[in-house]
């Protein structure tokens, strides 16, 4: 099989990287829900050899991950689970992290509730969320380069595109997290950090 590539996660991974290191440096099972390529997680597993990392994600996408995994083996890096957030059950583990990027102007609105439901319920008390990618704030997208995604992705599907930041942030609370931090990142990017209360 060919194996799949992301430039947008070669990208980020070492930004996104030095967040996480801090974030995650007192947990040990991470899922990352939505792991695509398997780059993050490949790329992730290796710089923090403390946490075990679950990725998972729909079915169609768990051979590319695992072309990912096999030129890149690490110990702490578990197979994929299948993982549609409107279809599938959720893992029956429970988790003190989790992680997705570049998932939530991808989902239809129905998923992106689904998703915040999941980890409401899969999430340890005190465990944090961290969801990586483009935000609306009031409305308002300042980066015309986000305005030029957000119309490329309407074009493509009428259920994608970018979301409301106070709109996420609104389901994180309903479903027990709390925010701790908004982190601006490289190429008009967020990484949002919420803590199970």
């Amino acid at each position: 099989m060919h194996k799949p590539f992301s430039q947008a996660c070669a990208n980020n991974q070492v930004v996104i990287g030095e967040i996480l290191e801090h974030v995650f440096a007192n947990k040990k099972h991470v899922l990352e829900v939505g792991s695509g390529t398997g780059q993050h997680g490949v790329w992730f597993a290796k710089q923090m050899p403390h946490l075990s990392w679950q990725m998972s994600d729909r079915e169609q996408n768990h051979a590319g991950i695992r072309c990912w995994m096999s030129d890149h083996p690490a110990s702490n890096l578990l197979s994929p689970l299948p993982l549609d957030v409107l279809s599938d059950p959720w893992p029956t583990a429970h988790y003190d992290a989790v992680y997705s990027a570049n998932t939530a102007h991808i989902m239809p609105w129905q998923a992106v509730i689904a998703m915040f439901s999941g980890i409401g319920e899969r999430l340890l008390s005190g465990g944090v969320f961290c969801l990586y990618g483009p935000m609306k704030y009031l409305g308002v997208l300042e980066a015309q380069s986000n305005v030029d995604f957000d119309a490329r992705l309407q074009q493509q599907f009428t259920h994608q595109g970018i979301r409301e930041f106070h709109d996420i942030n609104a389901l994180a609370t309903k479903y027990g997290l709390v925010l701790q931090r908004d982190y601006p990142m490289p190429a008009n990017n967020r990484l949002i950090v919420w803590q199970k209360s």
